[in-house]
């Protein structure tokens, strides 16, 4: 059974992504806005409804099905080596293995009641390749072997409340995939939580001496009592050094600890909390991870094994 992070976000999950936001801890400076996008509205396809084999259309009301064959047969196949449509991509058995992936993902868009504008943003999101972003990971606290196929980076504050709900799910989707993930933490205490910088050094303080999984399962479980004396008591009851804790709490090493996973946020142009990047692409909270998870490595199965070779192109049948 998957585990669904959209669960965390406090009104439905799907209204949230719907109009371009999350339910996320903001900067006190930043203001959350919906996706806007360059979507076309959407235009009946025109060879009607489509059928693909490995897609089962059946539950869609006649209006859906027409969305989505409009949306299969105008929207380009996510290889970029394959300028042609999905449909067709999917129909000639092209040498793209992310292409039958595809058109179930718009499928299940359409059939949550997506716009055109909608759709083709998550579309985007989920399998352009310019919207891979670099994520390092450069001595950041993680857990699960650095050469795992899919790593998962999140960027979190100890005092931000939908952190505390998606932590536990985030550690059972490691432990259900821990054969093949990385899971990373980045820090990012936001100014409009008071306890959320301390609370962060205190992590810092717990990982030089090996126990940050421990410390980030006490803050987590413990959201609402962060003062100093709260964090000593929860060092020493997961057996860390007090003297040496204290000290590398206030040591420049942390400062620049935080100060670095602060720029890379910026870099990175994350707006909240939780921002979680599985292999740099931001994870829409609408899926679940493990199936986030699978689809990654069905794409990379596909890619290292090879497809069958690719008919002689032919000019694609609408607009990505």
């Amino acid at each position: 059974m998957g585990f669904r992070i959209a669960s965390y976000v406090v009104v439905s999950a799907l209204s949230a992504v719907f109009s371009g936001s999350v339910a996320t801890c903001q900067p006190q400076s930043t203001q959350s806005a919906g996706g806007t996008g360059d979507a076309k509205e959407a235009k009946p396809a025109a060879s009607g409804a489509v059928t693909l084999p490995g897609i089962d259309t059946s539950a869609l009301m006649p209006r859906e099905k027409q969305e989505w064959s409009t949306y299969v047969s105008e929207f380009l196949a996510p290889c970029s080596n394959v300028p042609v449509s999905i449909k067709q991509c999917v129909e000639e058995k092209r040498a793209c293995g992310k292409c039958l992936p595809a058109a179930k993902f718009i499928l299940q868009g359409v059939r949550h009641g997506l716009t055109r504008e909608q759709v083709e943003k998550l579309y985007q999101n989920r399998f352009s390749a310019d919207k891979r972003k670099s994520v390092p990971v450069d001595g950041s606290p993680s857990k699960g072997a650095e050469s795992a196929p899919v790593t998962l980076v999140e960027f979190a504050d100890f005092e931000c409340p939908h952190c505390g709900l998606v932590a536990p799910m985030l550690e059972k989707a490691f432990e259900a995939n821990k054969d093949k993930m990385r899971l990373v933490y980045k820090f990012m205490p936001l100014s409009g939580h008071p306890h959320g910088e301390i609370s962060a050094r205190a992590a810092i303080a717990a990982s030089n001496q090996g126990k940050f999984w421990e410390m980030h399962h006490a803050l987590f479980t413990n959201q609402q009592h962060l003062e100093q004396g709260d964090l000593e008591r929860y060092a020493k009851e997961i057996g860390l050094d007090l003297s040496k804790f204290r000290a590398d709490m206030q040591s420049p090493a942390t400062k620049e600890r935080l100060e670095k996973d602060r720029k890379l946020a910026d870099a990175v142009n994350v707006q909240g909390t939780p921002t979680i990047y599985i292999n740099g692409r931001e994870f829409d909270p609408s899926q679940e991870v493990e199936e986030w998870v699978a689809l990654e490595l069905q794409m990379m199965g596909s890619e290292s094994a090879g497809a069958p070779s690719a008919p002689a192109a032919s000019t694609p049948s609408g607009k990505k």
